[in-house]
């Protein structure tokens, strides 16, 4: 009784004080300079992805319909945490208001969930296509498609409802420095001033069922792939098969183990520098690498790519 009428009195957090990622000063400007081109390039390409697939018939397939979907996703992400992130290493510090901040959390956990069942369904997509060709037409018809994506990006929505919902109803009553460059779960419930065990069992339990589960869906089609290209006659098509899967697999494989060790854990972490540049990682290095990965190393999108500039020309 006595602890809730003391935390009555205390006034509430309005804003939180994001540090970012440097203190010292040359090294900011450096940074500054490298996020903003990364951020820009991240933007360019993903959009020239979009462009090309609604652009070229040819690109009207399964893959690319969720290719298109993954890159809408990360323009999303980006611009969710990279301006705090450009603002902090300009300012110094970068403040963000409480209603802002939880919306900030809101978008990036679904954002985040997205992309991980986005890419357990692309694993699922290239799964029918090597191992089950002949019913490729039928198992992944537009309806099926859609109903993958639908589902990717509203599972994400109610995911992140519930989990911000919990962390915006906490109590924060100071300090309200977060050693971050954006809202994360992890430094927002180190600040809490009440209770978090409820909210950290809904973290805990939504990473292991979106993120483990997702994970799992990918590294058995992965599996089921990488056993029927071994079992290809031709040399030249296995190799070319595996290369396909292993760039695949790197960035499927950076993202998951930069979110897994974040966030699939049941108690809350300290915020350490180790823990933003894992953040840095699968918020920045990612999505700029999966466009190369994905799309613009791939023939078909390279022919699209050609002809658009032939015609551009023309």
């Amino acid at each position: 009784m006595e602890r809730s009428l003391e935390l009555a009195n205390v006034t509430r957090v309005q804003e939180f004080v994001l540090l970012g990622l440097s203190t010292r000063l040359g090294i900011k400007d450096v940074l500054f300079a490298v996020f903003l081109t990364l951020y820009l390039l991240t933007l360019l390409e993903n959009t020239l992805i979009i462009y090309l697939i609604c652009r070229h018939i040819e690109l009207h397939k399964p893959m690319y319909f969720f290719l298109g979907n993954l890159s809408c996703l990360e323009m999303c992400y980006v611009s969710v945490t990279m301006p705090s992130l450009l603002v902090g290493l300009w300012t110094g510090h970068c403040h963000v208001p409480f209603t802002a901040c939880m919306t900030q959390l809101f978008f990036f956990i679904s954002l985040i969930c997205t992309e991980c069942t986005l890419l357990a369904s692309m694993a699922y997509d290239r799964y029918v296509a090597i191992c089950r060709p002949l019913h490729y037409p039928l198992l992944m018809r537009p309806q099926v498609c859609l109903g993958l994506a639908l589902s990717s990006w509203l599972g994400g929505l109610l995911v992140s409802v519930a989990k911000t919902s919990c962390i915006a109803s906490l109590s924060y009553c100071g300090p309200n420095v977060l050693n971050h460059f954006f809202c994360d779960v992890s430094p927002l419930l180190n600040l809490s001033c009440t209770h978090v065990a409820l909210t950290e069992l809904v973290d805990f339990i939504s990473a292991i069922v979106i993120l483990w589960g997702s994970l799992l869906v990918a590294i058995a089609s992965y599996v089921a792939i990488g056993r029927a290209v071994l079992r290809m006659p031709s040399a030249a098509a296995r190799r070319k098969a595996l290369s396909t899967c292993a760039s695949h697999l790197a960035v499927v494989g950076i993202f998951y183990a930069a979110t897994l060790f974040i966030y699939a854990r049941p108690s809350r972490i300290e915020a350490m520098d180790l823990n933003k540049v894992l953040s840095v990682i699968y918020t920045v290095v990612t999505p700029m690498c999966n466009p190369v990965i994905y799309c613009l190393r791939n023939r078909e999108v390279q022919a699209a790519f050609h002809r658009t500039l032939q015609q551009s020309r023309s």
